[in-house]
């Protein structure tokens, strides 16, 4: 069937029939288009899928993987360092690893007064004398034991007024009861000595330097002019019988009390000092005496310890630093 229209250009004929078909054509072009298009999305949606599936895959192989190493791993198969605790600074190990210490232990020895030495130029020198009499070895302490090494040194012979416990600590030295015990401690266990050993004199020689410890003479309670040099009050004009007295010791109300430290009277004296770098002028091992060149604390008749210069021939121990 064929229709003719016209128009301004002129009549135009219309096939009906390709009018009709023509829609359908398009119609079939769009839906392949969108199966193509729906196609290629399902296939980029399923790669994506397989990619994550993948990694999610390895990713809990790789976990199990892990998890069953650490399960399966005996604590035996795992290589350990042994480790020791650390020293800390305030303890008595790092005290003595501070510490400036000896190879050989000392003497004891007693003062008995001072005197004039002549050396060979002629020249006259104040000396010391210091009586070295039955110096023997009681005991050993070690650092296993003790926490650290030292060489217990008995001086003289006293009987009297012993109790039981010191008489058997003496009889296990196999030595006589001594008037005087004394402690020296020595860098390594190589300077231990074995109990019973009598050292003499003979133990320093002339001319090398010692340090001597000893205690200065006691004053008994002294007040403060005495004790610590105060210049007192005045000597007139307001003072009543307060000449050498301190003064004022504290405030009133702050801090309403006397600071401590504060210098005022007390006892004066008997405090352990020590003399160093003594030199050694005469040494006697029959007649049992040390002269050595200058003063030493104390009166007559004390105590006296001897040892080699500590700054001289001391040294510290060859030992790791402390750790905080």
């Amino acid at each position: 069937m064929t229709w003719r229209i016209r128009s301004h250009s002129g009549p135009k004929t219309l096939n009906r029939t390709h009018d009709i078909i023509q829609p359908n054509i398009d119609i079939q072009q769009q839906q392949h288009q969108l199966t193509n298009t729906t196609m290629s999305l399902r296939t980029t949606t399923t790669n994506f899928v397989s990619i994550l599936a993948k990694r999610f895959s390895s990713t809990a192989t790789t976990a199990s993987t892990k998890t069953t190493s650490r399960s399966l791993t005996a604590p035996g198969a795992i290589p350990y360092v042994e480790t020791q605790e650390p020293i800390k600074s305030h303890s008595p190990e790092a005290s003595r690893l501070r510490r400036r210490l000896l190879d050989r232990p000392g003497l004891i020895g007693m003062k008995r007064g001072m005197t004039c030495f002549f050396d060979t130029l002629g020249n006259r020198v104040p000396a010391t004398i210091l009586e070295i009499d039955q110096v023997e070895v009681i005991a050993n302490k070690t650092v296993a034991k003790n926490g650290y090494n030292a060489v217990q040194l008995g001086y003289g012979y006293k009987p009297k007024n012993q109790t039981k416990a010191m008489l058997g600590h003496f009889a296990k030295a196999q030595v006589s009861p001594k008037s005087k015990l004394w402690e020296f401690q020595v860098k390594s266990s190589h300077g231990l000595l074995k109990p019973g050993t009598q050292l003499r004199a003979d133990h320093f020689k002339v001319g090398q330097k010692v340090d001597v410890m000893s205690y200065t003479k006691g004053k008994g309670f002294a007040g403060v002019m005495k004790r610590w040099n105060f210049h007192g009050l005045k000597a007139s004009h307001g003072v009543s019988l307060a000449h050498r007295s301190a003064g004022s010791t504290g405030q009133n109300t702050s801090p309403a009390r006397v600071l401590p430290g504060k210098k005022m009277a007390g006892r004066l004296g008997h405090e352990l000092n020590t003399i160093f770098n003594l030199e050694v002028l005469d040494v006697n091992a029959e007649k049992g005496y040390i002269l050595v060149k200058g003063c030493v604390s104390g009166p007559r008749n004390s105590f006296v310890k001897i040892r080699d210069a500590l700054k001289e021939y001391g040294s510290h121990l060859n030992t790791s630093p402390v750790v905080e």
